[in-house]
């Protein structure tokens, strides 16, 4: 094996190795073991970072950045000014995620849902730094992670079922011509609907709007995000889309009971059938429906307007996005299973012997 180090970021409302919870039921693995004692017990050097559950992705970098390196948390000057929280956060300099962080440090960063953009953005971070805070920021005052230039090589990234591109299930909930109520679902998922809502939806506590993980993922922010996110020509990149939907005629995609959570049921109907215009002008139409329960295919495939290829592991080519067949289950199946026990120690054991051998 190499010393590549598998950094896993969880998606919305998850929990990683930090986290009391990750001992009582590991976020990877979930309801079928940890994976990443397997992947381990495998000879792959895996790790589970903690990272705010309803952040926005720039929170959510600089905390990845502060774990990794073993630093204490410092979400920049001016960002902490202009989005109203403290600069800093946790002080990992006493418990580092990795043993090792230097030139021959090198990163394979695995992000499930909203994960994706998270390591995206910390790769962007660490390479390019952050102009506005290298320019509200005195040299001396300025973290290494926003000044860029890092020699910590990223190996890969693979995102899983991440909105590259977004989520409808954001924005038709703001659409005035559509009435999500009004779509007919069964009356038992209106009930566990509102218990996952709960869960997603974050306590608030002063801080700007924009700096949350929903508004993020919204079409139009998505997109604004990825006008400054680089597509890397020496990182490998892949993204494994979800799906649980059938086409049930017009293009409307409805949810494939066996392989849906009942807790994603009646969202997936609602984005199923969603159709409109964002905002900012994206046309949201049947192309959009098919979903794994919280997530729209088409955005889970790649940033749209960047390189892609099927994946054809005999022709893996970095600064291009490697589209994974698409997995047939939902949002959480991916990595355990929400409710519905799903085994997928063979899926990563392969994923990640593919990117060893690479």
């Amino acid at each position: 094996m190499s010393n590549i180090k598998y950094i896993f970021v969880h998606g919305l409302s998850g929990w990683g190795s930090y986290d009391e919870k990750y001992k009582e039921k590991p976020y990877w693995g979930m309801k079928n073991g940890d994976l990443l004692t397997f992947l381990r017990e495998k000879g792959f050097d895996c790790y589970a970072a903690s990272v705010a559950p309803h952040g926005s992705a720039w929170d959510r970098a600089c905390e990845l950045y502060a774990q990794l390196s073993g630093t204490k948390v410092d979400y920049g000057k001016h960002h902490s000014q202009e989005y109203r929280h403290d600069r800093y956060g946790r002080d990992f300099s006493d418990c580092p995620l990795i043993d090792r962080w230097d030139e021959e440090t090198e990163l394979v960063l695995i992000g499930h849902s909203f994960g994706g953009a998270t390591v995206r953005l910390f790769t962007e971070i660490l390479r390019n730094g952050a102009k506005e805070e290298i320019e509200n920021t005195d040299a001396e005052d300025l973290s290494p992670f926003f000044l860029g230039g890092s020699k910590i090589r990223v190996h890969s990234i693979v995102a899983l079922a991440s909105p590259l591109n977004g989520t409808t299930a954001y924005d038709m909930l703001e659409d005035k011509s559509f009435d999500p109520d009004g779509v007919k679902a069964p009356l038992w998922s209106k009930l566990l609907a509102k218990v996952l809502v709960k869960r997603l939806v974050p306590t608030k506590d002063g801080r700007d709007e924009r700096d949350y993980a929903g508004y993020d993922m919204h079409v139009d922010n998505a997109a604004e995000m990825n006008r400054h996110l680089t597509t890397f020509p020496d990182i490998y990149y892949f993204s494994m889309p979800c799906s649980s939907t059938k086409d049930a005629g017009n293009g409307i995609h409805r949810p494939i009971r066996r392989i849906t959570d009942p807790f994603f049921v009646r969202r997936s109907i609602q984005i199923g059938c969603y159709s409109g215009t964002t905002k900012g002008g994206t046309v949201i139409d049947e192309s959009w429906h098919e979903n794994d329960g919280l997530v729209n295919l088409i955005s889970a495939k790649a940033p749209f307007g960047q390189p892609q290829q099927k994946l054809n592991r005999k022709n893996i080519r970095p600064g291009v996005w490697n589209l994974c067949p698409v997995y047939h289950g939902d949002h959480m199946m991916i990595h355990g299973g929400l409710t519905k026990k799903t085994d997928v120690k063979d899926l990563y054991l392969k994923m990640l012997t593919m990117i060893e051998s690479l």
